[in-house]
């Protein structure tokens, strides 16, 4: 009998086939066995095997996380973000293009990217490119080109302001030439989809009313772009993405899209999900994030298009800063920084929802590994399957706890998750067959194939 490197027994995992007993074979990092039964006669010079309240899951897969650095480390960085998504179960991450400086929108910045995660990562790191107006002009695309040949997994663009000065937001011409320049090599755009055209005319946002500030970002910014986003995808036939989907009214649109054959694929997030604008308490900024958290009722409609599969994944948008930036003291939600953090509580936060609504979490599962994965173009990740990289996450899915923001490895104790109960514990992550802490080194850059 062939001898493996690890042996990992569950009496519940979630498979793609569902969720069933399992032993799983390790060798090399890769899952070279999946057997039925957590008995089943493997030999592995090492065993783990679950406890009766643990469940065995795929690795999770996170694909939009503002690490930061370099330029704004003191926000985030690439050690503690690791460290905290390993805590959270995520084994493989895709960093975004911005908030760090330089971006990575040419390849100088990218390999600046790479040469600051050296030795840093606790989990498996990817990065998206960016498409901003330096890059994406008529006949001036080779940057977008260079990027992908590099292994970027698809390009970020914004259609409103970024909040940050060195990455641009795309015209609608310009929107429309880089997609073009996508499409060429096969690429994926993926696009904040906010109009600021809506934006601007909207009420300003200014002071401690929750209400006044979501009334600044209203659902018909993000239907107005969605559409333009659209019609690009239809007109170039290049695969889009819409990020962080919060406004509801959208969906319909959406569906349309999906109807008539566009290349259309759809995230949303945890506190958009999970959280409702008639909660958040005055002056509360660590709850602003664009587009903003939403009413009950059309959190009640995203999680609708979830389960219809209208929307494909649920991923973090993990995007934190310093303390002083979220205005904390003043609680103006007009002048603070927009970004939720959540990356290391974002799957026990939907599970506690999720399990709330009566959804299964084989369900959960795949939104937030196996979809995003197949969305991102992330190959080998995602799914407890022969040939796939040995990531796993040992959750006890009725284990309780309450979230202490200043006990969370991410570098700063800014969280809207502060104080919220939970059930959902991750007591172990494995990548590649190895343990994984807060403090490891094991993770690798990955490259599109």
């Amino acid at each position: 009998m062939t001898r493996h490197d690890l042996a990992v027994r569950a009496r519940r995992a979630v498979t793609p086939e569902g969720e069933r007993s399992v032993t799983v074979g390790v060798r090399d990092g890769r899952v070279v066995d999946v057997l039925v039964g957590d008995r089943a006669p493997l030999i592995a010079r090492r065993e783990i095997t679950l406890a009766e309240d643990e469940v065995l899951l795929p690795g999770l897969v996170d694909t939009h996380v503002h690490v930061n650095e370099p330029g704004r480390t003191e926000w985030e960085g690439f050690a503690s973000a690791t460290g905290a998504a390993a805590l959270g179960g995520v084994t493989t991450l895709l960093d975004m293009p911005l908030n760090s400086v330089p971006p990575t929108t040419t390849v100088a910045g990218l390999d600046a990217k790479r040469a600051a995660a050296e030795g840093k990562l606790a989990v498996d790191v990817g990065f998206w490119g960016g498409a901003v107006p330096e890059n994406s002009r008529p006949g001036d695309t080779k940057e977008l080109t260079a990027l992908w040949e590099r292994g970027v997994f698809g390009f970020k663009a914004f259609l409103s302001p970024s909040g940050v000065d060195e990455f641009g937001h795309l015209s609608p011409e310009e929107l429309l030439t880089a997609a073009e320049a996508v499409g060429e090599f096969g690429g994926r755009i993926i696009v904040h989809a906010e109009d600021p055209a809506v934006l601007e005319t909207a009420p300003p946002a200014s002071g401690r009313d929750y209400a006044d500030f979501l009334a600044s970002r209203p659902d018909t910014a993000e239907h107005a772009a969605i559409a333009r986003v659209i019609e690009v995808a239809r007109r170039t036939g290049t695969r889009a993405h819409i990020l962080h989907l919060s406004s509801a009214s959208a969906l319909p649109l959406i569906a349309q899209a999906r109807a008539d054959g566009v290349p259309l694929t759809v995230e949303t997030c945890p506190h958009y999900l999970t959280l409702e604008a008639e909660a958040v308490p005055a002056g509360a900024t660590q709850f602003k994030c664009c587009p903003p958290i939403r009413d009950s009722a059309n959190r009640d409609l995203l999680w609708r298009a979830l389960r219809d599969g209208l929307i494909d994944c649920v991923v973090s948008d993990h995007s934190p800063s310093t303390p002083d930036l979220k205005d904390l003291d003043t609680g103006d939600f007009g002048t603070a920084w927009g970004g939720v953090s959540g990356l290391q509580v974002g799957f026990a936060a939907v599970w506690t929802e999720a399990r709330r609504r009566g959804v299964d979490l084989v369900d959960v599962v795949r939104w937030m590994s196996s979809a995003p994965a197949r969305v991102a173009g992330v190959r080998n990740k995602g799914a407890i399957r022969v040939g796939h990289d040995a990531d796993f996450a040992v959750v006890a899915p009725e284990e309780s706890f309450r979230v202490d923001v200043r006990a969370l490895r991410h570098r700063n104790p800014v969280s809207p998750y502060d104080g919220a109960d939970l059930v959902g514990r991750v007591r172990r992550t494995v990548l590649r067959g190895e343990d994984v802490g807060p403090s490891g080194a094991a993770g690798r850059m990955l490259l599109r194939d």
